[in-house]
Formats: C-alpha cells, sequence, structure tokens
C-alpha cells in the first residue's frame, strides 16, 4: 500500500462537526448491532424503549438523566432553588423522577392543596390571618404581613406584658384600654366638673377660697402613656389687708384692702357691738356678711341712734387677714335730717340691700331701677331693664334677675325726694354653675351640633380646643383653638379636620363653667397621585421604571401595585375597581392584570426600580413578559387602606406600542446565540 498525501486518510477538517453529530444521534439512537442484540431489552429499569424512524432506543423516563440503557440518574429539579423552580414563599422537595412544591407556613397554594407542581400556573399567596376576628384579642388591631400578621393596640389602648407589635401565639402582650386613674391633686387646689380617665379626658382645676393662682395651664390631659399630664396651677395663700377703716353717713363704714395679687369676690364678716350711752349693758350685737369684689368696700349698718359702736371686720375663711376694730357713735334722733340720701350693699352676688339715712318710719319711698349688662367677649350682648320698688322699709332689700358672666352696672334714683338722689353700683355675675351644651351629635363626619340651655336669641360664645393625632404618622400633629359667636339654640359647626386623623375635640361656652369633649375619627381619602416619569416606547424594550414612595396625607399607604392594561383600554380603566386579576387567571389577557405588589414597607424611602416582564414574583402576582407586538398601558396605582375603607389613585406610567423583548430578555438570546457558537467552536477543534 502507498503512501499518500498527508491526511489522505481522514475526513476533511470542516467535515468534522458534520461527523460528530451524525455520531451521537446514531449513539443516542442505539440501532440493533451486527449480532441482533434485543435493545429494548438493555433498557434501565427507569428508562422506555421507543421506536423512532424504524429503530429502538431506549430514553430515560421523565425526571430521570442519562443514555437510558446502562445509567438513568434521577434529576434533582430543586437544585436550582425553590424561589427558582415553585416561586416566592415556598419549599421544593425532590422526589424519584419528580418533585413538588409546599408553600411556606402564612401562605397556601392557589390551588387549595398542600402540594402543586407550578407548571399550571398554580402560587403562593399570603393569608390574611386578619380576617378572622378577635385574632388580636380585646383592643388589639390585626395588620397582616407576608407571610404572618402583627398586632397593634388600637388608639386608646396600650401593650402590657410584652412588646408591640406582638403575635398573640408568641407573645404575652395584651392591650388594655387607657386608665389614667385619679388626676393629680394640685396643693390648695380643686377639680371643677365631672371627668373620666380615658386618653384625651382633661380635668379642669381652681385654687381654693383664699388662694390664687396666675395664668398657669390649669388643664390637665390623660395622655397615651396612661398617665396625666402635669398641671402648673399653683395656689398662693392670699392674706387680705384691712385699714383705713373710717365712717360716714353715721352708720356706714368704707375701708381699703390690699388683697394681693388677685381681685377676687371677698366674704367680709362684720361684727358688731353696741352700748347706749347712759348703760354699760350690751344692746345691740349683729355679725353681718358682705361679699364684694371692690378694693374700697362700703356698708351701711341697720344701728341704733345715741348708742357707743365697735365694730371688728375680718374676711371669713378660708380667707385669712388681721382683723381691723373701729369705735364711734350714732347721732341722736334729732340730729338726723330726711335729705333723701342713702346708700347700697351687695350680697348674694345679684341682691342690693338699700339704707335710707331718714329716720321717718313708715313713709313710702319710690326707687327707680335702671339695670344694664354687657359681656367683655361679645360686642353685641345687652341686658338693659328698669323698674320701680316701692317701700316703706328703711333697709328694703331687691333681688334682680341677672345673667351669668356679665357685668352690671345698676342705677337706683329715689324718687319723689327733694334732690332726685341716685347712687350706681357695679356687679359681676360668676358662670352658670350648670351644664349649658346637651344633646351633642355630629354629622357629615366633621361637623358638630348641640342643644343651647341658654335663654332664646341672646348671643353666645364658644372655645373650641382641638387636638388631631395619628397612629400610622407619630410626627403627625394638628391643634386648634378659636371662639364662635351665635345666637342660636341649635348651634351648628362644620371643623377644619385632616383625613384619616384621630380628633379630640372639647369646647365650652364662656357662660358656663363647664366645657364637653368629644371625640372625632375622619375617613382617609385618596392619596396623592403617584410620582412618575412618564414613557413611550416604540417597538423597543421597556426602561426600568422608577417607584417613589408618596407622602401618607390623607391617610396610610397600604400598598403598590404595578398594572398591564391593553392600550385601549386606558381611558376607561377605572382607579378603584377591585377586580384585577393575576397573569395566570386572566387567560385572555384581554382585561389586564396585575405585574406586581408591594407593600408600603417594602419600598424604600429614596426610590426603587422596577422591570416590566422580569418573570419574579412581587407578592402573590407574576410579572410575565409583555406579548411582542401588542399595545400596552402599564398604570401605577396606590392603595391606602384604614377602618375598613380603601381608597385609591393612578397614574399612567407607560405606554408601549408594538412591544418587542425587555432588555433583560434581549440579553438572555444574545448569550444563548454565544453559547451554542461557543459549543460548535469546542467540538470542532476537539475533532483535530
Amino acid at each position: 500500500m502507498g503512501w499518500g498525501p498527508p491526511g489522505a486518510d481522514r475526513p476533511p477538517r470542516r467535515l468534522l462537526p458534520l461527523l460528530l453529530l451524525l455520531g451521537l444521534v446514531r449513539g443516542a439512537t442505539a440501532a440493533p448491532d451486527l449480532d441482533g442484540l434485543d435493545v429494548c431489552a438493555t433498557c434501565h429499569e427507569h428508562a422506555t424503549c421507543q421506536e423512532r424512524g424504524g429503530k429502538k432506543i431506549c430514553i430515560c423516563n421523565y425526571g430521570f438523566v442519562g443514555n437510558g440503557r446502562t445509567h438513568c440518574a434521577d434529576k434533582n429539579e430543586c437544585q436550582f432553588g425553590a424561589t427558582v423552580v415553585c416561586g416566592n414563599h415556598t419549599s421544593c422537595h425532590n422526589t424519584l423522577g419528580g418533585f413538588y412544591c409546599i408553600c411556606l407556613e402564612g401562605y397556601r397554594a392557589t390551588n387549595n392543596n398542600k402540594t402543586f407542581i407550578p407548571n399550571d400556573g398554580t402560587f403562593c399567596t399570603d393569608i390574611d390571618e386578619c380576617e378572622v376576628s378577635g385574632l388580636c384579642r380585646r383592643g388589639g388591631q390585626c395588620v397582616n404581613t407576608h407571610g404572618s400578621f402583627e398586632c397593634y393596640c388600637m388608639h386608646g389602648y396600650l401593650p402590657k406584658s410584652g412588646p408591640e407589635p406582638f403575635h398573640p401565639a408568641r407573645d404575652a402582650t395584651s392591650c388594655t384600654e387607657i386608665d389614667c386613674g385619679t388626676p393629680p391633686e394640685v396643693p390648695h387646689g380643686y377639680i371643677i366638673g365631672n371627668y373620666t380617665s380615658t386618653l384625651g379626658s382633661q380635668v379642669h382645676y381652681v385654687c381654693k377660697e383664699g388662694f390664687f393662682s396666675g395664668p398657669e395651664d390649669t388643664v390637665s390631659t390623660c395622655t397615651a402613656l396612661g398617665t396625666w399630664e402635669s398641671p402648673e396651677l399653683y395656689c398662693q395663700e392670699i392674706i387680705t389687708e384691712i385699714s383705713d377703716v373710717l365712717v360716714f353717713n353715721n352708720t356706714c363704714m368704707r375701708w381699703k384692702i390690699n388683697p394681693g395679687r388677685m381681685n377676687a369676690r371677698i366674704v367680709y364678716v362684720i361684727s358688731i357691738k353696741g352700748q347706749r350711752l347712759n348703760s354699760m349693758e350690751s344692746v345691740h350685737k349683729e355679725t353681718v356678711n358682705l361679699t364684694t369684689d371692690s378694693r374700697t368696700p362700703e356698708v351701711c349698718l341697720d344701728l341704733y341712734q345715741g348708742t357707743n359702736y365697735t365694730v371688728s371686720i375680718s374676711t371669713a375663711p378660708p380667707r385669712r387677714s388681721v382683723p381691723a376694730f373701729i369705735g364711734f357713735q350714732t347721732a341722736e334722733d334729732d340730729i338726723l335730717e330726711d335729705d333723701g340720701t342713702f346708700n347700697i350693699s351687695i350680697f348674694n352676688e345679684t341682691c342690693l340691700k338699700l339704707k335710707r339715712h331718714s329716720m321717718k318710719v313708715g313713709s313710702e319711698q319710690v326707687y327707680q331701677f335702671k339695670v344694664l349688662g354687657q359681656r367683655w367677649y361679645l360686642n353685641n350682648f345687652y341686658h338693659a331693664t328698669s323698674f320701680n320698688f316701692t317701700t316703706r322699709e328703711q333697709a328694703p332689700v331687691v333681688c334682680l334677675d341677672l345673667y351669668p358672666a356679665t357685668d352690671y352696672t345698676v342705677n337706683i334714683t329715689l324718687l319723689a325726694s327733694p334732690k332726685q338722689h341716685s347712687v350706681q353700683i357695679a356687679t359681676k355675675t360668676i358662670p352658670a354653675v350648670k351644664q349649658t351644651i346637651v344633646n351633642i351629635s355630629v354629622f357629615n363626619e366633621t361637623c358638630l351640633t348641640w342643644r343651647s340651655l341658654k335663654t332664646a336669641d341672646i348671643e353666645e360664645m364658644y372655645l373650641f380646643h382641638i387636638r388631631g393625632q395619628r397612629w400610622y404618622q407619630k410626627e403627625f400633629a394638628q391643634e386648634m383653638v378659636f371662639n364662635v359667636t351665635t345666637s342660636s339654640q341649635a348651634p351648628e359647626m362644620c371643623l377644619d379636620l385632616h383625613a384619616g386623623t384621630n380628633y379630640s375635640v372639647t369646647f365650652l361656652a364662656l357662660s358656663s363653667e363647664f366645657p364637653v369633649a368629644i371625640s372625632l375619627t375622619t375617613q382617609i381619602t385618596e392619596p396623592p397621585p403617584p410620582e412618575v416619569e412618564f414613557f413611550t416606547v416604540h417597538g423597543g424594550p421597556l426602561p426600568r421604571l422608577k417607584l417613589r414612595k408618596a407622602k401618607e396625607e390623607n391617610g396610610p399607604i397600604s400598598s403598590y401595585q404595578v398594572l398591564v392594561l391593553p392600550l385601549a383600554f386606558q381611558s376607561t380603566f377605572p382607579c378603584d375597581s377591585e377586580g384585577a386579576a393575576s397573569f395566570f387567571s386572566n387567560a385572555t389577557d384581554a382585561d389586564g392584570y396585575v405585574a406586581a405588589e408591594l407593600l408600603a414597607k417594602d419600598v424604600p424611602d429614596d426610590a426603587m426600580e422596577i422591570s416590566i416582564g422580569d418573570r419574579l414574583y412581587y407578592g402573590k402576582y407574576y410579572n410575565a413578559p409583555l406579548k411582542i407586538g401588542n399595545d400596552y398601558c402599564i398604570i401605577l396605582r396606590i392603595t391606602s387602606e384604614w377602618n375598613k375603607v380603601r381608597r385609591y389613585s393612578c397614574a399612567v406610567w407607560a405606554q408601549v406600542k408594538d412591544s418587542s423583548l425587555t432588555l433583560q430578555q434581549m440579553v438572555g438570546v444574545g448569550l444563548g446565540s454565544m453559547a451554542v457558537v461557543i459549543i460548535l467552536a469546542f467540538l470542532s477543534f476537539s475533532a483535530v
């Protein structure tokens, strides 16, 4: 045999790849050898004998890999990880020749079975444990989370014996209603009106009689910590100094006081002891009380004529003073003349005692009263009345029908006297000691109406103090103080309140001492529109979309959803539609689907990016690739949920026309093509 040219006994190098492929096919078909071997009899126990192209071959069963004859090894589908094989929130379990998936605790399969294979579109969805009533015990509020839930104490409750948030199966936390207990005591002060010890309740303090305070805060509020705020009221004792006592008009006395910082109403005790000029025995003993807020009090006493008197003046308990004494002698009968003069003293706030100087007992006298009342806080309030009073008494008493919390001027004239003598006196009535606001009700969520027990057609001023808080936004605080004047006996007031907020409203009529307090909760409204950067894509890949966190202005933000709709439905899609389906449950793709859902707590404060069609699970929704050649509209929807109320806001994120592969898909195709080229080149060089 002669030598040929080099390489004559080998096939050309360019045919090597083809020959290699033919050899692989021949090995796979495993045709019977020349000895007539039965191929099917040599198949592995986990292989099946099949006939293809007239030849019998052994093929490993599903779930096994190998040559079909000598070995068929179990294929571990779970080796790529449960998330890749089964989806989010799953565990993957390999079996001989197969596998199955199980949802993690807190999730359930959408086919409602314990195990599943994801090739039918089944995935694991979160179990909303909060649908079970009473899960968080009394006073607890359930908040669903991915795969579990958390419990928080409702407004007005505090966590005890454990942390917050808490889980009832793990923690011993219980929610107890806030009870601040007994309010703190103020030395020399006391509480006015009724009160409760629940959250937001207020108690009002005043100093006891004989003590005064500056303009400090006189209110203590039950706080969310279950304690009362410390009142800043400081009550100081009033020691009244009585000086410069003098007698005028024979039986009247006047003195000066220095009550300290407060010009309050003072009760004076005037002790009288009289003796006749010709007798050493006491003939007149009497004690008289005088109530006035004047710094130069006056009183006219009903004394005997021609008598020596010793009078002591002091303040009634609980006030303290050093008694002042004065001695004087009343004139004899023949000295006095009827000059028509008289004096007035006030007691019991609305009663006047008139004392005439004349000794003509039994003569009838006519007094004319003119009364004018005003309230400093009401420009249009006037109470005017006049009447005549006829009496034969020398010291008659007249009690006037006056309104509470009003400054009065009373002018009294003695008619038919030679000089028409007149006396003017001022008095101030205290606020009413009963509640004047009843039957409070709320309408239209932010409006109040109530019934006023005041006199009809008389103006009244109401002072409002409003505080607003949000449990989901600790830094939020709203406080308003204002007043309203009205003459209606059924007033209505609509308040400027924020949505999604718990409010404590306290108000009182200035003619009364007692405030009323109520609680209001405003429902949430639509969250602010999403802040998106709009894209329009024509036939190219869709860029990564940037999701920005929205502000909780009108209520707590619950979640963010990315919806994929046919472009034709953009103008008719209702943002508050709750029927949006997942990709797998929407077989026709005609109504659109939810591609992703993110809880608000999972969205960072700055921003995050989302790629449409990245084949990942976001929540319970699969982010499927867009179908090539179709027109789509991408919508971002924000959901706000509170007190079983949901509100939505939407924004168009992108419009996709004649959709193509995404960037991720294009990269995958490119890498796959490169892999094929590299394999063929490797085989070619290996055969050389």
